[in-house]
């Protein structure tokens, strides 16, 4: 993890992209158990990007470090890496929002909580359910934040559904 931080701090350095954070299983184990996943995902925000190819600096910028694709990951180290942009409002301030980890000496910029749970609530795929309830019972994030910022984000329906779902005894 500690290469894919270096890399992703170099990214922003460069300019390749304005802001990163990481997300998915990945971020969630920052404030979960460890949980089993085969990749990391990466949220990015290129500077003006081209419409069809938003993450084509991205590319660019690993494959010159050494760092070539595998399918539809980039390999850092250990890690097959997913980039994804930023896709909506959601995401947006989701990475504006984003925690600092630190590993051995490098930060490496993370998902809060929060987000994690309303980007998963909007998906809304078995595993994502599971993700907000993991998080949930972690103490991570309340009931509540989670309601505020799926209000803010037009997810107000989808966490009451969830609620009833999962939550109300």
């Amino acid at each position: 993890m500690r290469e894919l931080a270096e890399l992703l701090n170099g990214m922003r350095s460069a300019g390749v992209i304005e802001e990163y954070a990481l997300f998915g299983a990945t971020a969630q184990m920052r404030y979960t158990e460890p949980v089993a996943t085969l990749d990391a995902h990466v949220l990015v925000a290129a500077p003006a990007p081209e419409p069809l190819d938003v993450l084509s600096g991205v590319y660019q910028y690993c494959a010159a470090r050494g760092y070539t694709p595998e399918g539809e990951a980039v390999r850092v180290g250990a890690w097959p890496t997913q980039f994804g942009p930023v896709f909506s409002p959601l995401t947006r301030e989701a990475i504006e929002q984003a925690e600092v980890a630190d590993f051995d000496g490098i930060p490496l910029r993370v998902v809060r909580a929060d987000y994690l749970a309303v980007i998963a609530l909007g998906t809304g795929r078995a595993k994502d359910f599971t993700r907000i309830l993991a998080v949930l019972e972690s103490g991570s994030v309340g009931r509540e934040a989670i309601a505020v910022l799926a209000g803010r984000h037009g997810l107000a329906s989808h966490w009451d559904k969830f609620l009833t779902r999962f939550l109300d005894d």
